[in-house]
């Protein structure tokens, strides 16, 4: 699905995040927004399958100024426990949700404060996310996967920090906004206004 790019620059790396709409049949176009349906609609009734965590979300869902906020800037939208479950939604549906995926688990690794969790946090996100044929292997150049490669053994807080914000750029310029045009965001202003018979209150 993606190129190799363990030759390519950081200036010529591909600016696209995920697989175009024109690399998926009809079929599967259609089975993509059947599943953000889905998801969105166990995110917004608190499902025990929601992405979230149901029991602690049980009493609160956004509101109109919620979503709209959402639309003013990607921080906004990942500061928000729905907004960035409804964005993992969005990404899932184009067949990219690791770059969240990589991003949280970032957010997540800059909080430990154990050398020894640090390594090992580090090295499970190198394998998931990093090295050469990962299994959500995320589009970073050449040169920055070898220097995250280089301090696995002895890792710091910061180590993902660049990685970390390639691909937060990658999403805020191509998948967020593709998000908030996208018939998922609107269905999530509906909701929240009231105006969709998506989700029974």
């Amino acid at each position: 699905m993606r190129e190799n790019l363990s030759s390519m620059s950081s200036q010529n790396m591909a600016v696209n995040d995920c697989m175009k709409p024109s690399d998926l049949s009809a079929g599967k176009k259609e089975i993509k927004r059947k599943n953000w349906r889905t998801r969105l609609r166990r995110l917004w009734t608190n499902s025990s399958k929601s992405i979230l965590h149901p029991k602690k979300n049980r009493s609160y869902r956004p509101n109109v100024d919620d979503v709209n906020q959402w639309a003013q800037s990607l921080d906004k939208l990942l500061a928000h426990k729905y907004g960035k479950a409804a964005f993992h939604i969005f990404l899932k549906s184009e067949f990219c949700e690791e770059n969240i995926e990589f991003w949280t688990a970032c957010e997540d690794f800059k909080s430990l404060t154990s050398q020894k969790d640090l390594v090992s946090k580090a090295n499970n996100i190198y394998e998931e996310f990093i090295k050469s044929e990962a299994p959500k292997e995320i589009n970073l150049d050449f040169n920055t996967k070898n220097s995250i490669e280089q301090c696995l053994n002895a890792p710091t807080a910061t180590s993902f920090q660049i990685a970390q914000k390639k691909i937060y750029s990658l999403m805020e310029n191509n998948s967020y906004p593709r998000f908030i045009l996208s018939d998922l965001y609107k269905e999530l202003c509906a909701v929240a206004s009231g105006k969709s018979k998506l989700v029974k209150y």
